[in-house]
């Protein structure tokens, strides 16, 4: 994959392209910090659809020499995948600006970031790949003036998730006591490389119940969606209530619950 970003330009902008990157036989020594309590999106994992752009914080530590000016280094943010962080990473992803800290002591910064994730059709920058949903690795970067980088990697982990969407129709509607109802749906979740959402095959999904006046849903059944994500399943109608499709997600989509839809038994 591309290295989009997270990279520091000694002038104090950002880079965008891998090209700013200082390489491994010009770069000087970066700065002498330390990273910790690095947090992404609040620890939640970071579920992206098909043609917006998702822009979440970032929070983190930067401990640092007391003798060394704040004001002579940049910090930011990065997820990445591969044994190490640095230039040679598999993938490598950060924000668009570096972060912005505070002195909490004259060894301790408070540091905050943004950073970007942006599907194909989202703008022309738009670099995400469906293959890149999953696991990635937190780290973070440091640059000084003089082109100097400091890497840390192993800063905890997060999911980069495909968005998921689920329906649910439920009839006939009304029905009487006793006869079938057909629950109907489909799970789709977003094809970071087409802008489109597409089924999502051979799913586990629940099919859950609630009774009207009742405030919290059974399970009926679990049921798997076919080879474009459809879902069928048959119950016997018994009382009013509301059906609906769950969906507990994986490591690559997000979890999703459909709308509910009401049948009314006679």
């Amino acid at each position: 994959m591309r290295i989009r970003a997270l990279v520091l330009a000694a002038s104090g902008a950002v880079a965008l392209s891998a090209l700013a990157v200082p390489s491994a036989s010009a770069a000087t020594a970066g700065p002498a910090v330390t990273f910790s309590q690095l947090k992404v999106n609040s620890g939640k994992n970071i579920v992206v659809g098909t043609t917006t752009t998702v822009t979440v914080s970032a929070t983190y530590t930067v401990t640092k020499p007391a003798n060394l000016n704040a004001s002579s280094f940049q910090t930011g943010p990065v997820l990445y995948r591969g044994t190490t962080l640095g230039l040679n990473s598999d993938d490598l992803l950060g924000g668009d600006e570096p972060g912005t800290c505070t002195a909490s002591s004259s060894t301790v910064l408070k540091c905050t970031a943004k950073i970007q994730f942006r599907p194909k059709g989202s703008d022309e920058d738009g670099d995400l790949l469906s293959s890149e949903a999953g696991t990635w690795k937190l780290g973070a970067l440091a640059v000084n003036d003089a082109d100097g980088m400091t890497w840390q990697g192993n800063q905890g982990t997060t999911h980069l998730q495909r968005k998921a969407t689920l329906t649910t129709d439920a009839s006939p509607e009304p029905v009487k006591k006793g006869r079938t109802i057909t629950v109907t749906g489909k799970l789709a979740r977003a094809n970071w490389d087409t802008n489109k959402y597409a089924g999502y095959s051979t799913q586990p999904v629940k099919l859950q119940f609630k009774k009207k006046g009742a405030t919290t849903w059974s399970t009926l059944k679990t049921i798997k969606s076919s080879s474009t994500g459809a879902l069928k399943t048959t119950v016997t109608a018994s009382t009013d209530g509301y059906f609906r499709y769950v969906f507990a997600g994986t490591t690559t989509t997000s979890p999703v619950n459909s709308s509910a839809d009401y049948i009314d038994v006679q």
